[in-house]
């Protein structure tokens, strides 16, 4: 099985056999896309979620003051629009776009859904936990979103990614455009900001890399 497969929740620590009647449950199929690729418009319906195998897919949505409004940035063996598949919305909200050149694996529910096997009702208990996993990285993006400033927008994403990479050096998903959008922040602000925050001794960045000094 493909190393980043193997270590996403859904088949971390399956042997071969189990992991290949898993990935035929959710009936999986690889996909190549180049970079600003479209991979699901938003107002259809999901009928599948993804598995990014390389690269870096950008989750988004449109606000109603026709704001572009990042929601997510998915990278190498995390998934993407699970709850959406699974809940089956029929106009979903968001538009899934390739920030990179991308590989990713399509995986169908239906199956697994309907399925009383040993190895379906361990991928819904593990599906149900991924689902909550997610819940609580949203609880991320509200803190984020609710500060007042951008330092202490900057601030509260810095700390988080130290805190999930267990490192006070550390890269970030993201480009200073798709920074602020995820900061909901005007994107030359958030430069000024930056170059401040870096006068200032609090911490020091090369393009997506990032070192928190205090």
């Amino acid at each position: 099985m493909n190393r980043i497969i193997a270590l996403n929740p859904l088949f971390c620590g399956m042997d071969g056999q189990t992991a290949e009647k898993a990935l035929d449950l959710l009936s999986a199929s690889k996909s190549e896309y180049p970079r600003n690729a479209i991979l699901v418009s938003a107002g259809g319906r999901m009928s599948r979620f993804g598995l990014v195998l390389s690269g870096t897919v950008q989750v988004s949505f449109t606000d109603i003051d026709g704001n572009d409004v990042l929601m997510a940035s998915v990278t190498a063996g995390e998934t993407f629009g699970e709850s959406l598949c699974w809940l089956k919305i029929d106009e979903i909200p968001v538009t899934v776009k390739a920030f990179t050149d991308v590989s990713v694996l399509w995986l169908y529910p239906e199956k697994m859904q309907s399925d009383a096997s040993p190895v379906a009702r361990e991928l819904q208990n593990r599906f149900a936990s991924m689902l909550a996993q997610k819940t609580l990285a949203m609880n991320d993006r509200v803190q984020i979103l609710s500060k007042p400033t951008i330092r202490q927008k900057l601030i509260t994403f810095l700390s988080q990614c130290a805190a999930r990479s267990g490192k006070k050096t550390f890269s970030v998903p993201f480009d200073r455009e798709t920074l602020a959008l995820y900061l909901g922040v005007n994107r030359s602000a958030l430069s000024r900001e930056l170059s401040a925050m870096q006068n200032d001794g609090i911490i020091e960045f090369y393009k997506n890399t990032f070192k928190i000094l205090k």
